[in-house]
């Protein structure tokens, strides 16, 4: 889906920008291109990083408790 249509920008240019090492939502921008035209974009792009961050989160408890 485009998230940001300024710049034609992806979720999934968001979440290679994420699982690069981007983890604050200016990162992800500064990356991405993304907000920073009309920057009407930066919440969908908020949503995504926090959804990412979610998903890591969970990796990462599921991955020590196996240990």
């Amino acid at each position: 889906m485009i998230v940001c249509h300024c710049r034609v920008v992806s979720d999934r240019d968001v979440a290679e920008a994420v699982g690069d090492g981007a983890r604050t939502v200016a990162a992800v921008c500064r990356r991405t291109g993304a907000a920073q035209d009309c920057a009407t974009c930066i919440f969908t792009v908020k949503a995504l990083v926090c959804q990412h961050q979610v998903v890591e989160e969970a990796i990462l408890e599921v991955g020590g408790a196996a240990s």
